[in-house]
C-alpha cells in the first residue's frame, strides 16, 4: 500500500435517494481511494444493495441501526490505509478533493487533519454553483491521518437529534490532544440540503446535542486540571 493511500468511510441510513451519487463522486477522484467503506446502519430501503452493486474497492459493512456515530466508528476501525476521509451519504466530493488534501499532507508533515470549504445545494436542483459556501468542519470535508484517528478514539453521540454533532465532539477531542487541523481555502465538496435529513433546518431540542459537546469538553478540561 502506498504512503498516500486513503480510505473513505460513508455511514448510510436509508440513503437510497443519494448514495449512488455520493459513491460515484469518490470513484471519480483524480487520486483513487484504496478502499470505500459503506456502513449500512440498519437501513430499511435499498441502501446496502446500491452500494453492493459496485464491488471492487466498495465494501459494504452492515450493522443494526445504531446511529451515525456508531457507524462511523465501525468504518474507522476497518481502515488500514495511512489516511482516511469521510463522506455523508447525501453529500458529494468534487473530483480533486482527495488530491488537494493529499498534496497538503505531503507539504505539511505536522498536519494531522485537513478540511475544505463546501457549497450548499438544494436536493433536486440543477444549480450547484451558486449556493452558500462555508468552512466544512464536517465528516464530508475531512481527511485525517489514520494515526490521528486512532489517537482520538471512537466517535461518540453527544445526545440530541442534530446530525453532525458527533463529529464536532470528536474533532474537539482531537484538538484537546494537540492535533493540528487545517482548512483548505478551496471549495472541494457539495453539501446537499435534503428535507428530512438530520442536519436540515433548526430545532431547539435537537440542538441540545451541541450543548452536550461543550459540557463534555469542559468536564474533560476540569479532569485534566485536577
Amino acid at each position: 500500500m502506498s504512503d498516500n493511500a486513503y480510505a473513505v468511510v460513508i455511514p448510510a441510513y436509508n440513503a437510497a435517494r443519494t448514495l449512488d451519487e455520493a459513491i460515484r463522486s469518490v470513484l471519480a477522484q483524480t487520486v483513487a481511494a484504496s478502499d470505500i467503506l459503506v456502513i449500512d446502519d440498519g437501513s430499511t430501503d435499498d441502501t446496502a444493495d446500491i452500494a453492493a452493486r459496485y464491488g471492487g474497492t466498495v465494501r459494504v459493512i452492515r450493522q443494526a441501526n445504531a446511529g451515525a456515530a456508531a457507524a462511523t466508528t465501525v468504518g474507522l476501525k476497518n481502515v488500514s490505509a495511512p489516511f482516511v476521509a469521510g463522506l455523508d451519504a447525501d453529500d458529494i466530493w468534487l473530483p480533486d478533493k482527495a488530491e488537494r488534501q493529499l498534496e497538503r499532507f505531503a507539504r505539511g508533515p505536522h498536519v494531522d487533519g485537513l478540511f475544505c470549504r463546501v457549497r450548499r445545494f438544494q436536493h433536486g436542483s440543477d444549480d450547484r454553483s451558486s449556493g452558500a459556501v462555508s468552512d466544512g468542519l464536517s465528516r464530508s470535508a475531512m481527511m485525517l491521518r489514520t494515526s490521528a484517528v486512532a489517537a482520538i478514539g471512537p466517535v461518540n453521540d453527544p445526545g440530541g437529534a442534530r446530525g453532525r454533532g458527533e463529529m464536532i465532539d470528536w474533532l474537539q477531542r482531537g484538538r484537546e490532544l494537540g492535533l493540528i487541523f487545517e482548512t483548505l481555502p478551496e471549495v472541494l465538496g457539495l453539501r446537499r440540503i435534503l428535507p428530512g435529513s438530520l442536519s436540515y433546518g433548526y430545532d431547539t431540542m435537537s440542538d441540545r446535542g451541541y450543548l452536550e459537546v461543550v459540557r463534555a469538553s469542559l468536564e474533560r478540561r476540569r479532569a485534566r486540571s485536577t
